[in-house]
């Protein structure tokens, strides 16, 4: 049996080719800006802690946990906001407010004001994924959502270089404060031209629904949105990858410090060139890869990202292994290629399967997981175990704890796997 999900062909969209690739370009810098707190807060991981003279233990918390806990609790009813009201202000909104905090992580001087600034950014980035996700589906048939989600999500990796390779080389000349700036302000421009520029698209126009579409309270919504086991699966697949990926993001820098010696910007610069440029070359790839294959068998949305996860694994531990830096980061180039296959066919696939109206719900219920499991506790867990394992291996102990971490993969990759079972009964267009 061959399952493939037919589209729905639209006559006349509105916009122009020039327009989408703005809509695009717009989207794709949300998303860099969405991320570049994320890993610019890990990447100054050690300078922070010299400073403010804290534990591995309260500085994961604070990369993770603190962050992931207030955005996951905000996430569904802004994501429910945006499907009743104009996604595009939703977002807007939303970038002004994390941008603005990033900037102020800059001038904490003591734990629970940078506590009090992680969590404001957690609330501002709840309602940056959820409503450009909706948009994109709203914006490009199926048979280029793929592609579509996978330029946009692109924009995280680019986020990750910019972060890395910027706010190290800032942080080391002028310090970790002037890095908070240099990354939030920008936010703040990109915040306006979005609300003056960016056109809110018609729901459902490329999925065979016109005009009102029936609201539903929030925990009806859910209760729905989880009873698609696929979205599930997926949902719970992107989670355990980030559990290993955000897991190691943030604390990859501290181990080049710790282990082989680098500067915070010499790890900023080596991981900006050998891991973020190629993930963001796979998940642009892993985007065009399933469109293609998804085309002949609907099911290749979620059999490429299991291949991609498990490929990466030796890579990964290749890096965390290799007693030479410079061998060992060359290990970088392959795993950053493999390990970003999953993020945008499973983006496109839970904006397919969920309802026109809980689009933006539907991507806030992936993130809530991905963030809490996968941010939250990746990096707070690896600060664990550093305190942990520290007695036993002294500097070397978060070399250990990142490869238990990354264990998680084979875990996400079954996910991928279950989820390709029910893909296309979920979606409900099945041809014999």
């Amino acid at each position: 049996m061959r399952r493939h999900v037919k589209p729905v062909p639209v006559a006349n969209p509105p916009e122009s080719r020039a327009y989408l690739r703005y809509v695009i370009f717009l989207l794709f810098c949300v998303q860099a800006l969405n991320i570049v707190d994320r890993h610019l807060f890990g990447l100054l991981i050690q300078p922070i802690k010299e400073e403010l003279q804290v534990s591995d233990s309260v500085m994961g918390f604070m990369a993770g946990f603190a962050f992931a806990a207030f955005y996951s609790i905000v996430g569904l009813p802004v994501a429910r906001w945006a499907d009743r009201s104009v996604r595009r202000n939703v977002m807007a909104l939303s970038l002004f407010l994390w941008s603005a905090m990033t900037a102020a992580c800059g001038l904490a001087r003591t734990v629970p004001q940078m506590l009090a600034a992680r969590i404001a950014v957690g609330i501002g980035e709840a309602g940056g994924s959820p409503p450009a996700h909706a948009l994109v589906a709203d914006y490009f048939p199926l048979e280029e959502r793929g592609r579509a989600m996978g330029l946009t999500s692109m924009g995280g990796a680019v986020g990750v270089t910019i972060s890395l390779l910027l706010g190290g080389l800032i942080a080391e000349t002028w310090g970790w404060r002037a890095a908070f700036f240099a990354m939030g302000l920008p936010g703040v421009v990109l915040a306006v031209v979005i609300r003056l520029t960016l056109r809110e698209p018609e729901r459902g126009r490329y999925d065979g629904a016109r005009g009102e579409v029936a609201q539903v309270p929030m925990l009806q919504a859910v209760r729905q949105l989880v009873g698609i086991r696929s979205l599930v699966h997926i949902s719970l697949a992107g989670s355990l990858h980030s559990f290993a990926g955000y897991g190691g993001a943030s604390w990859n820098a501290v181990f080049l410090m710790r282990v082989h010696d680098y500067s915070v910007g010499q790890a900023g610069v080596q991981l900006a060139v050998y891991s973020s440029l190629a993930a963001a070359v796979a998940v642009y790839a892993g985007g065009r890869m399933a469109d293609a294959l998804g085309r002949r068998d609907v099911r290749w949305y979620q059999w490429l990202p299991a291949i991609g996860a498990l490929a990466h694994i030796p890579f990964a531990f290749g890096f965390l292994l290799w007693p030479e830096a410079s061998v060992a980061i060359w290990f970088l180039i392959p795993g950053a290629l493999l390990g970003g296959w999953w993020a945008a066919p499973g983006h496109a696939m839970v904006q397919t399967l969920a309802p026109l109206h809980m689009r933006a719900t539907a991507s806030a219920l992936m993130l809530l997981s991905f963030n809490l499991i996968g941010f939250g506790l990746g990096p707070w867990i690896v600060g664990l175990l550093n305190d942990a394992l520290e007695p036993r291996f002294g500097a070397e102990a978060v070399r250990y704890s990142l490869l238990l971490v990354g264990l998680t993969s084979f875990w996400g990759s079954a996910h991928n796997l279950l989820a390709a079972r029910t893909l296309a009964r979920d979606l409900g267009r099945t041809e014999p």
